[in-house]
Formats: structure tokens, C-alpha cells, sequence
């Protein structure tokens, strides 16, 4: 793939863009399987223990002797910051959806002692080797052919693209660009694709869901936010960095050990913001572009999107087509990239990551009267997916008169009690719920991974006025729904289409919690989805 990028993008785009891959090292499949003969783990692994004792039991482990001289080696030559990240064998599979269910940390490695380096990114290692074993890991397993046991994990210790700036390493931009847009707005098409784009480490993208996004067929287009206090409330405020400072509470088996959450005056203070942000201007309710005046800052990346400081968009259209070709369907990829402290530019741009992306071919219509009438349970006109979707008797959702953001996190524990009895009754469902799911911040919906709610088929999101908010592409939580082939309706709170909550709440229930309730139907529920138009339709008999 060097080689090819090299012959296809490097040389056209340079010298404003510098396009590589970030080194990497391959810790292979071979090593993990011998720790786990040679540690006696695997019972203990395969147990139902809590998280943080299968971690720590890894900890206590020792790495086999020859991956522990080729570490040393390594660590011997590299004194910058290492993402240490999973590369497991079905994570790597083709048409496999196991996006973010295994850990990624990442370690500053900038002490004096060689000695010390090493040993963090020893403890690094065996973090990502007990991640295979998490509840959430096993969970999702479950919900697939697979079972833990078929799993075998490599690791890639890879250079993080970023610069130090006092306390803080990190990127300009990191981002996340799909070949298929599963919600097209305005005159995008779904082939037209998508980009969310985010300052500093991509984990504001994949995990937190925030990012500023954009059709690359309209790079000039604003995302359809309906007013600019929900553009500022919604857009991104923090960033997310490695901490190169003060030392880290030492927690080996916390993922985000050495990664600390900063503010946008950080990064303005940094002097990074000239490139990526505008100002709202309170006097006159408008967004100006630049930072020139005071004000609340937008990380709308107009210099580069709208001002063509760089070719970035032009790029990023081509390496998704290089991608596909190479691999034979449309793709997901996943990049950084950091500029010249003073003009933008050169840029340096790392490929970090593709996968390929499930996308239905299937034709299926659904006509606008279809989304009315007695029998339906729920319509919408934003709705993920394509197809028929049968057999589905089991409903969860969360009871509305029980639902506030500050108890999102208690929901999320009632939600995987439901799913994990479910899962293991081979009894697939549908989920509906309030605000974002898979939302790392509680207040803006339901803080659940992909592994907490695996079972369910069909996914609804029912904004509340307090929790509206857009799904973000980039995320992993949205490629695992959409590799698993999950149909995602949203519901808004101004749609002419509402939940029949009556009809709902009338069915007897099966189990309840003090937050969700599952029902059982005589009868499955008829579901269809038309991709073309995004239009679901959910009917009961």
C-alpha cells in the first residue's frame, strides 16, 4: 500500500500535503498464544471475572522472552509517542464488524530512562492481550457465529502522528472519511460519501462521536445544524491529547492512562486554531471565519475547507477511490494530519487505518403513505439500512416517563442485564431509547458500547428537545451497527412521525427494570427500510 501511495497521490499533491504511513510494528499472533500457554491464563481469562482482575492478572504475567528483547530493541530507538492497538484476527477479517471492541492505549514514552519506556509499553501490551477477554469483548463475540476462543490477537505499536506543544502531543486534525453516506443531506448523494473531520487525537471521533462533518462533493456546505446555538452547542469544545507533563496516575489497565481531555483555549493558546476554527460574533448572531475576533470558536475547518489553505478534500476523495479499487468495495479510512505552525503548510498526512464497509445492494421501496396508518409502531424519514427484516417478537426500550440524561448511565446497566438475557436465548430484538446511543458523554443520550446492546436488530433513537443531536459516522459504535447490518431509525421530536407509546406501554411485559421494559408479541413485527430514500416503517398485527 506504501508503494502505492506513493506512485497515485505522493507525488501529485506534494508539496502541500506530505503523504505517509506512520511506522508501525507487528507484534504477531504466535507471541499472544504463547503467553497465554506459558501464563496459565486461559481459565481465568475465559471466566466471568470483572475486567479489572483479568487486567490485572495479565499485568502479573510475563511476555515471552524474545518478544520481551524485541521490545527493548525498539524502545531503544523510539522516544516518541506509541499507539498501542489491537490487530486481532477476526478484527482483521474482510467482512467482520469488531471495530473498537478491543483496546487501543496510548503511552507518551518520553522518559529519560530506557528502562522506563520499556516497561510501559510492556504494560501497554499486556493491556491490549487482556481487552480480548472484557465483558464487552465476550458480549459481542456472542452476538456473532464466533465464540472467544476463536480469537487470537496481534498488537501494532505505531508512531502517533502529532506535535508537542508544552504539555500536550496531538494532531491538527484527525478524521474519518467513508466512501457511502448513509444519511446524504441537501444535494449529496449516498455515493458521494462522507467525512468527519476533529481536532487533536481521533478518540473526539470513534468514541466521543464528535466531529464536524461534511459531504466531499460540498466541502463549502455547513452541516444542517437548524440554528447556530445548536451549531455551538453540538460542534466540538474540547480535544483530546496526549499527556506529555506532569506524570500520569499510574493505572496500567486504564485505557486512557496518558490521554487527558483539554479545551479549546488550550489549543488556541498552542496556536493551532488559525487553521481550523471562525468566531461566532454575538453583536449580530453570525459566524465570521478566522479568529481574528473574540468570541466562541468553531471548529469548522473553513481555512482549509472553504479557503483551500490545503488540497485536503481533493486528496481525501482520491485516496478513498485508491481504497476501493484496492480492495474491491467501498471503504472506511482513518487519518491524521498536523501543518506548519506558520503557514499551514506543507502538511504532514499519516494513513492510519481502511476497512471495508457492508453496504446492502438489496432494492426495497417504502412509499410515503407506508408510513402511516393504525398498525404502525413507528416511522421515520431518517432511517440506516436497506431491506426486510423478519422475525422479530421481542421488544426493549426505555420507559419515557423514567428516562433522564442524569440516570443515562444506570439505563445503559438495565439495557446489557436485557441484552446479555437475550443474547442468550437467541432471541434478537428491538431497541429503542432516547438521545445518541453510544454517546460517551451521558448528558447527550445513552452511554452504551456496541458489546451492551450486540443482540438488538433494530435500533430507534428518540430525540428528547434536551438530547437531539446527530449520529456521528465516523464513530465505531456507527460502523458496528452498520457491519452488523442493524437498522437504526431516528425519531425527532418535530418529525410528523411519532412512537406509538400507547400501544407499547399496553403489551404485557416480559421483564421490567426501573428503567427499560422488554414485551413479547404474538406475532414479529413487520420492519422495512429503503436505503435509497431513508425511510423505515416498523408495523404491528
Amino acid at each position: 500500500m506504501r508503494d502505492t501511495l506513493e506512485s497515485r497521490l505522493a507525488e501529485r499533491f506534494r508539496p502541500e500535503i506530505e503523504i505517509n504511513i506512520p511506522t508501525l510494528t507487528v507484534i504477531t499472533t504466535d507471541f499472544f498464544e504463547l503467553f497465554m500457554e506459558q501464563s496459565g491464563l486461559y481459565d481465568l481469562a475465559l471466566s466471568n471475572l470483572r475486567d479489572d482482575l483479568i487486567a490485572g492478572a495479565f499485568q502479573k504475567a510475563d511476555l515471552p522472552a524474545q518478544l520481551v528483547g524485541d521490545l527493548r530493541a525498539l524502545i531503544a530507538q523510539v522516544q516518541t509517542p506509541l499507539a498501542v492497538r489491537s490487530s486481532s484476527r477476526l478484527e482483521d477479517a474482510m467482512f467482520e464488524p469488531f471495530a473498537s471492541v478491543y483496546a487501543t492505549k496510548m503511552i507518551s514514552n518520553n522518559q529519560m530512562s530506557p528502562d522506563s519506556r520499556f516497561k510501559k509499553l510492556v504494560e501497554a501490551v499486556k493491556f491490549i492481550y487482556a481487552s480480548t477477554f472484557f465483558k464487552d469483548a465476550k458480549n459481542y463475540i456472542r452476538a456473532t457465529k464466533h465464540t472467544t476462543a476463536d480469537e487470537k490477537m496481534a498488537v501494532i505499536i505505531q508512531e502517533v502522528v502529532g506535535v508537542r506543544r508544552g504539555q500536550r502531543y496531538y494532531p491538527h486534525i484527525s478524521g474519518v472519511a467513508r466512501s457511502y453516506n448513509f444519511y446524504p443531506l441537501g444535494h449529496s448523494k449516498p455515493s458521494d460519501g462522507i467525512i468527519d473531520l476533529a481536532l487533536g487525537l481521533g478518540k473526539a471521533i470513534v468514541d466521543d462521536g464528535i466531529a464536524w462533518s461534511y459531504s466531499p462533493a460540498y466541502p463549502r456546505a455547513n452541516p444542517p445544524y437548524n440554528t447556530l446555538a445548536d451549531l455551538l452547542s453540538q460542534t466540538q469544545s474540547e480535544f483530546w491529547a496526549i499527556n506529555m507533563g506532569w506524570p500520569a496516575e499510574f493505572n496500567p489497565i486504564k485505557e486512557t492512562e496518558y490521554m487527558m481531555k483539554f479545551s479549546l483555549g488550550d489549543a488556541e493558546r498552542d496556536g493551532v486554531l488559525q487553521f481550523l476554527a471562525s468566531t461566532y460574533r454575538a453583536q449580530d448572531d453570525k459566524i465570521v471565519y478566522g479568529i481574528a475576533e473574540k468570541g466562541p470558536r468553531v471548529i469548522d475547518f473553513a481555512p482549509i475547507l472553504k479557503f483551500d489553505l490545503l488540497p485536503l478534500n481533493a486528496m481525501l476523495q482520491e485516496l478513498l477511490k485508491l481504497c476501493e479499487e484496492t480492495l474491491g468495495r467501498m471503504v472506511e479510512i482513518e487519518f491524521a494530519l498536523t501543518l506548519d505552525e506558520r503557514r499551514g503548510r506543507p502538511a504532514r498526512f499519516g494513513f492510519l487505518q481502511v476497512r471495508p464497509m457492508v453496504v446492502s445492494s438489496a432494492q426495497v421501496g417504502v412509499s410515503p403513505e407506508e408510513l402511516t396508518g393504525e398498525n404502525v409502531l413507528l416511522a421515520s424519514e431518517s432511517a440506516l439500512g436497506n431491506g426486510v427484516l423478519e422475525g422479530i417478537r421481542d421488544i426493549v426500550y426505555v420507559k419515557p416517563e423514567s428516562f433522564n440524561v442524569h440516570y443515562s448511565e444506570a439505563v445503559a446497566s438495565d439495557l446489557e442485564k436485557l441484552n446479555h438475557w437475550l443474547v442468550t436465548f437467541d432471541s434478537p430484538y428491538l431497541l429503542i431509547g432516547f438521545g445518541r446511543w453510544g454517546t460517551s458523554d451521558p448528558q447527550a443520550g445513552i452511554p452504551v458500547n456496541f458489546g451492551q446492546i450486540c443482540g438488538a436488530k433494530v435500533i430507534v433513537e428518540s430525540a428528547l428537545p434536551e438530547t437531539s443531536s446527530m449520529l456521528s459516522q465516523g464513530s465505531h459504535f456507527f460502523h458496528n451497527i452498520t457491519s452488523f447490518r442493524v437498522f437504526y431509525f431516528s425519531v425527532g421530536t418535530g418529525d410528523q412521525y411519532k412512537i406509538d407509546w400507547d400501544w407499547l406501554n399496553g403489551q404485557p411485559a416480559v421483564q421490567e427494570t426501573d428503567y427499560a421494559r422488554h414485551v413479547r408479541l404474538p406475532a414479529p413485527l413487520k420492519i422495512k427500510v429503503d436505503g435509497t430514500t431513508s425511510r423505515g416503517v416498523i408495523r404491528h398485527e
